[in-house]
């Protein structure tokens, strides 16, 4: 079978595979602790379920309009101007099988070959894969840790070219946890005033988790004047617990919003109709829960945090959104895939590695999990470290 030429390269979503990995082991009866995975481990909210389960019983099981249920996206409308700042009507909103698909089939309507896209490193391992299939080209920037991960607008005004069509933005970030300042954002935007031809992609999906008093500023919200170039994603996985829903949404200006649900009317059709209900729910319904879960995430990451003070070999800024650490490990004189599979075979620990984010000196911990689970796991690492 010859494959098509964007095939050759794609691979599956290492996060996935090594969740993947992992379950098959425990299935085999070995002892594994699993910190890769990017999903909340708690259970979607009860009153979100109902809704859904309501929906059905209400006869919500046909098809809807392609760009979603008109009351959630006039919900996500309201979401967008009361909490982040960001003006856009129902028609510039557009539901998506997960914030995935958003960002794939806004990368499908903007983009052709020849096309360059600026990534800031460590990126969401996706986002390359996305940009390929597309037809464009990735330049990825790497970003140093002594600036939290933040790219610089000097470093930023280096990349463009006549040729770059979109930023990719992602805040709070997979994988370092980095949230990024309304004065880094602002400083990016003033070197965008002087690229028409730029837009922005601005990945909120980690919005509702924040440690340390940090706060979640949306690009848009910062620069007004470039919403006509601004693109918002987001979606319900992460803050509600909802990964196996897929359920997001993208946000932009009306007419490249119109090409995004006509590709999405000839790939997949409308969102499961009763789920969209949930999300719905969600967005009308108190955020306690999201506190609740974000409180018990936040002590996690303290046990993270104290266990790296005592462990050798690694380092890496304390995350300040997001359920992740990335940690360099350049000192154990191993490659992060090797780092990785050294680990799971002799200590029975799952992790990513950072080659997967564009850094192959770096792993990334994932501390969505259970106490328990946590803290065996990085009693492992600790010894492994140790035996470096």
């Amino acid at each position: 079978m010859k494959f098509a030429e964007r095939a050759q390269q794609l691979q599956p979503s290492l996060t996935l595979a090594i969740s993947a990995k992992a379950r098959d082991l425990q299935k085999q009866g070995k002892d594994i602790c699993s910190l890769s995975t990017g999903e909340p481990d708690f259970k979607t909210p009860s009153f979100i379920c109902r809704a859904a389960a309501e929906a059905m019983e209400a006869g919500h099981t046909r098809y809807g309009p392609a760009a979603g249920e008109p009351a959630l996206r006039e919900a996500i409308a309201h979401k967008l101007q009361t909490e982040n700042k960001l003006t856009y009507g129902p028609d510039e909103i557009m539901v998506s099988n997960g914030a995935k698909q958003a960002l794939y089939t806004l990368f499908q309507v903007l983009l052709q070959p020849g096309d360059e896209v600026v990534i800031p490193a460590p990126y969401w391992l996706s986002y390359p894969p996305m940009v390929h299939l597309a037809g464009a080209r990735s330049v990825v920037i790497p970003t140093r840790q002594d600036r939290n991960h933040q790219l610089s607008g000097a470093a930023l005004a280096a990349a463009i070219t006549p040729r770059t069509r979109l930023l990719v933005l992602n805040s709070p970030t997979n994988p370092t946890g980095t949230v990024y300042s309304e004065q880094a954002l602002a400083e990016l935007a003033n070197v965008l005033r002087q690229h028409p031809h730029v837009a922005v992609v601005s990945d909120e999906i980690y919005e509702y988790i924040l440690y340390d008093q940090s706060r979640h500023v949306s690009f848009g919200a910062v620069a007004p004047d470039l919403a006509e170039r601004v693109f918002v994603v987001n979606g319900f996985s992460k803050n509600w617990a909802m990964t196996g829903w897929r359920l997001g949404y993208l946000a932009g200006p009306q007419a490249v919003l119109a090409k995004a649900t006509a590709l999405q009317s000839q790939s997949t059709s409308n969102v499961c109709s009763f789920v969209q209900y949930g999300g719905l729910a969600a967005l009308r319904g108190s955020r306690e829960w999201v506190h609740t879960m974000v409180e018990a995430l936040a002590q996690r990451r303290q046990v993270l945090l104290h266990t790296l003070d005592s462990m050798e070999h690694v380092h890496g800024m304390a995350p300040h959104g997001a359920f992740y650490a990335f940690l360099n490990i350049a000192a154990a004189n191993l490659r992060s895939v090797v780092f990785c599979e050294r680990l799971l075979a002799e200590a029975g620990v799952a992790i990513v590695p950072g080659a997967a984010f564009g850094d192959d000196q770096a792993i990334r911990i994932s501390f969505a999990t259970d106490m328990v689970t946590l803290k065996r796991g990085l009693k492992r690492l600790q010894g492994f470290l140790a035996k470096l």
